[in-house]
């Protein structure tokens, strides 16, 4: 099943591609662990692509998808360290944004991310964000959330996007 959701979602954006490239938006970030994960994790990294259509004069959407990772510290116990894979994630979701005065933008990503480490189910995917438009480069602010059975991947990010 995530097999076909991937297929579909990637012939979706490529057509989408294909059609126009104008709201053609590349996003990288750095994120700091919270919630369950802190603990165990020093920061958060993830990239993403999307393609953002005008609906109305201010709201734009479009598909998103992206890459995740959380780096996991080896672990101390008293029968050695363990070193696990650090989860990884492939978010499939529906981008929304609205543009404010000035260059501010407000928006939120919804959707699945798909686990990509053995064990790794996925789960459901959020991201609130808000950011500043400074022409082709926009300075963004979010909040990552992929809740999985029995906990969450949670993390506050900064980082930088690029409109094509």
């Amino acid at each position: 099943m995530k097999r076909l959701v991937l297929i579909v979602c990637f012939a979706l954006i490529g057509t989408t591609f294909m059609q126009a490239q104008n709201g053609l938006r590349v996003g990288a970030n750095i994120g700091l662990p919270v919630g369950d994960i802190e603990e165990i994790s020093d920061f958060a990294i993830a990239a993403d692509l999307a393609y953002m259509v005008g609906v109305a004069d201010m709201l734009y959407i479009g598909p998103k998808i992206g890459y995740t990772r959380f780096f996991i510290e080896d672990i101390d116990t008293e029968f050695g360290d363990f070193e696990i894979d650090d989860p990884s994630f492939l978010p499939i979701a529906a981008a929304g944004r609205v543009s404010l005065a000035k260059g501010f933008f407000f928006g939120a990503d919804l959707g699945y991310a798909v686990g990509l480490n053995d064990g790794n189910d996925g789960g459901f995917y959020y991201r609130p964000q808000v950011g500043y438009n400074f022409g082709v480069i926009g300075l963004v602010g979010s909040y990552t959330g992929i809740s999985v059975d029995g906990g969450s991947f949670n993390s506050v990010n900064i980082g930088v996007e690029f409109g094509l």
